[in-house]
């Protein structure tokens, strides 16, 4: 118990009451002080309004003088501040097994009620150990709502500087319904499928619907069902107990566990195998989770929102996507646009990246022209927001500023070409680039080929030759996911 001492208001409008109280703190002087003591609801409420964190608990008679007393008062002491604690006082015509009165005081704020006296009772209120004791506990409670509060608006701090630094930049209509969608969700615990092609801004959105929920203080965690290899993508998300296969020295909890209250993300979700896709339904049906090695199942409460560039439709229709797994992801639907189809946002979006980007290199914001303005909202941007971004980035590398046609060229335009009938290498001796660049450049087309003309992330990254993670790294850098 902390040692400071605890301060009171006493509201009672009966000198004796006031007494008794009174004498029954008097021998806990040294840790429990009455600082004021007023006599109807009115006084008390204009001297809280001032001084309110002057005290720590409020004792107050239920049945005082004026017209503001009881449950009404209660309330509006917890509209000046809900951390003050209420100790109420009453008399014994109140009875004691009237629970619904209990209940409408606990209710309306009150942290605890007692009765004043018995008849033959005149120097303490009654159950004098039992009041002590509720103003001690009171004392604790409003030190732990005062922490939990300083906690929640450091969480709210951090949820904002999430929520400005994920913000959704846009200016046309299609875009700005989304926005509106997203509000709309935020009271709302369906699942919700994401669609789009690849660089729109589907995990972009997933931030902004989990943040803005009721479930923003508890973890958002996001994972591309194509970057894990199809043998590890079940431990992963469900975990696995101690023995249950070789190699599994101890216990492991999936993501699933760790999402328990939040939100689990799940990227390019047609990218999901088909054993995983049952264990999937079963936490979206029951809220359970099958553990590998494990005969009973965990209760979990996660949110899902899953997201992908197919179309899941035709997945189901050709045998590998789950029929009944897609009727349950697909409950709310937001529909991402690519961004030729939206040419309004390439201008927002193409300042909003110089403006961020000249910050972080500490040059002045340059001026965009007409004449690029306008070739870039022509161009038809395959790899959507993800690719206007690298183009600002080298823009800025290649011209700093003053831009013209030339650059912007250069900036979207590989300068590696091909012969028709040989497939020879020709390079343009007056747009000459970094090794670095054209190194990009190439790998940019060439992962962009194979993933046109492969079935899945999986069977991409067994053509490259890499490993499903660092196919989706690499794939992430280059702007393709």
């Amino acid at each position: 118990m902390s040692q400071n001492i605890i301060r009171i208001l006493l509201i009672e409008d009966e000198d004796f009451d006031a007494r008794r109280v009174k004498n029954t703190i008097r021998q806990f002087e040294d840790k429990i002080k009455i600082v004021s003591v007023v006599s109807n609801g009115d006084a008390a409420l204009k001297l809280l309004k001032d001084t309110v964190h002057e005290y720590d608990v409020i004792v107050m008679d239920y049945q005082i003088a004026g017209t503001l007393h009881g449950v009404e008062l209660v309330k509006r002491i917890k509209e000046i501040e809900n951390t003050i604690q209420i100790i109420v006082i009453t008399k014994l015509t109140i009875d004691l097994t009237d629970l619904n009165f209990a209940r409408t005081l606990m209710d309306a704020g009150a942290f605890w009620y007692c009765t004043k006296y018995p008849n033959d009772i005149e120097d303490y209120i009654y159950q004098p150990t039992d009041f002590i004791m509720s103003i001690f506990n009171a004392y604790e409670r409003k030190k732990l709502e005062e922490q939990r509060n300083k906690s929640h608006k450091k969480l709210n701090t951090k949820i904002e500087q999430i929520l400005e630094s994920k913000q959704i930049i846009s200016s046309s209509a299609e875009m700005e319904k989304v926005k509106y969608d997203i509000e709309r969700l935020t009271t709302n615990e369906a699942t919700v499928l994401i669609t789009g092609p690849s660089g729109t801004g589907k995990e972009l959105v997933a931030y902004n619907i989990h943040y803005k929920s009721k479930r923003k203080y508890e973890n958002f965690v996001p994972i591309n069902c194509g970057s894990l290899p199809n043998d590890l993508i079940e431990s992963e998300l469900f975990g696995y107990e101690k023995g249950s296969f070789t190699g599994a020295a101890n216990q492991k909890d999936g993501l699933f566990q760790f999402a328990n209250n939040g939100t689990m993300f799940l990227d390019e979700i047609a990218e999901l195998p088909q054993s995983a896709q049952v264990k999937l339904l079963r936490v979206i049906q029951d809220g359970e989770i099958d553990k590998i090695g494990r005969t009973k199942t965990i209760k979990v409460d996660v949110r899902i929102i899953a997201a992908t560039n197919k179309d899941l439709r035709k997945e189901v229709e050709e045998g590998r996507f789950r029929e009944d797994l897609y009727y349950r992801l697909n409950v709310l639907l937001i529909s991402l646009l690519p961004i030729k189809k939206r040419p309004d946002d390439v201008q927002v979006l193409t300042e909003h990246f110089l403006k961020q980007y000249s910050f972080h290199m500490g040059i002045e914001t340059p001026k965009i022209p007409k004449e690029v303005m306008d070739f870039m909202s022509n161009y038809d941007w395959p790899g959507n927001v993800r690719e206007l971004k690298n183009v600002i980035q080298r823009l800025l590398f290649i011209a700093n500023s003053n831009f013209g046609i030339d650059d912007i060229k250069q900036a979207i335009i590989p300068a590696l070409k091909r012969k028709d009938e040989n497939g020879v290498l020709n390079f343009d001796k007056n747009n000459i680039i970094t090794w670095k660049e054209l190194e990009r450049d190439l790998k940019y087309k060439y992962f962009k080929f194979v993933r046109e003309n492969s079935t899945s992330d999986a069977d991409t990254a067994s053509k490259l030759g890499l490993a499903p993670p660092n196919y989706f790294r690499m794939s992430k850098e280059l702007g393709l996911k």
